[in-house]
């Protein structure tokens, strides 16, 4: 098997793991584990296995002046955006979060004609119209009579505040992982993530009951960790080296029709006309947005 075919299959295994990760990661919240404590074990795992793997990448010392990009980049990609998603996922639903996800690279484009002076075309700016008319019908018309989801409009609300904040980090790392091997970097802002949201998250860790939990409660909060943060950025890793960005980039599209799918399929949601219209709103809008115009001959 060839390394593109690899890369091709560790990209779609990335998809897929952050697709199921919506509605596995709920069946948890808030019964088992709250989403603040869930979050302090999330940084605390993956910190540990990226220090645990230093030695794979070069010995690089951070200079100076990175450090204050570092922790902003920390505070927004491993901090508001993890305790944003893991909020929302308890207060809305698995379809809902899939679907909102999408709207990262739509504000990746905002932030980038704010920060970086891009220039915004027709296409990008009616995607960015049709993606938040998308997310914003989803947030005002998406509300439903659930017990697992008991503040819908403000969990929906919380997903474009993740999206946000993960559209901000990748402005802000960018320089970064230009610099700094991804090891290097990834450990450390791991590092200041656990410093961060520790006094965030102690309160609900030191709440879960150990003992009375269930086996497959301790499998959901380990393929959280493992799967879902650190597996998922190896697969990245390794398929960006053998992809295009645009390629890869291209495979946010599955992650609502998968999550969709299974959330279904494990009666763990159900879709509705408002969220068909909403999710092909923000396809659409994405598209749009990250469609690159050809240069005219």
């Amino acid at each position: 098997m060839s390394k593109r075919t690899l890369a091709f299959l560790a990209a779609f295994g990335a998809t897929t793991i952050y697709a199921l990760n919506h509605t596995i990661a709920k069946g948890v919240m808030p019964h088992y584990v709250k989403p603040f404590g869930f979050i302090l074990l999330r940084v605390v795992g993956v910190a540990a296995l990226f220090w645990s793997i230093f030695f794979l990448g070069p010995k690089e010392k951070i200079e100076k002046q990175d450090w204050g990009r570092i922790i902003l980049a920390a505070v927004l990609g491993m901090v508001i955006n993890m305790l944003a998603y893991f909020k929302g996922l308890e207060l809305s639903t698995p379809i809902n979060s899939s679907v909102l996800m999408t709207v990262s690279p739509i504000i990746v484009v905002l932030l980038s004609a704010f920060f970086l002076k891009e220039r915004i075309t027709l296409n990008k700016g009616l995607g960015i119209a049709l993606g938040f008319i998308g997310a914003l019908a989803l947030i005002l018309f998406g509300a439903e009579l659930r017990q697992d989801a008991p503040n819908i409009p403000l969990g929906n609300t919380l997903y474009i505040i993740n999206a946000a904040a993960y559209g901000g980090y990748l402005i802000v790392a960018k320089k970064l992982l230009a610099k700094y091997h991804p090891f290097t970097l990834m450990r450390w802002l791991f590092l200041i993530a656990v410093i961060i949201n520790l006094p965030i998250g102690l309160p609900e860790l030191l709440e879960i009951r150990w003992t009375t939990m269930p086996l497959w409660a301790y499998g959901t909060i380990a393929f959280v960790i493992i799967c879902t943060t650190f597996l998922t950025y190896l697969f990245n890793i390794f398929a960006m080296t053998e992809l295009k960005a645009s390629t890869i980039g291209a495979f946010i599209y599955l992650q609502p029709l998968i999550g969709i799918l299974f959330a279904v399929i494990t009666g763990k949601d159900v879709l509705t006309l408002v969220k068909i219209i909403a999710t092909i709103l923000l396809l659409l809008g994405v598209y749009l947005a990250s469609k690159k115009v050809k240069p005219k001959l």
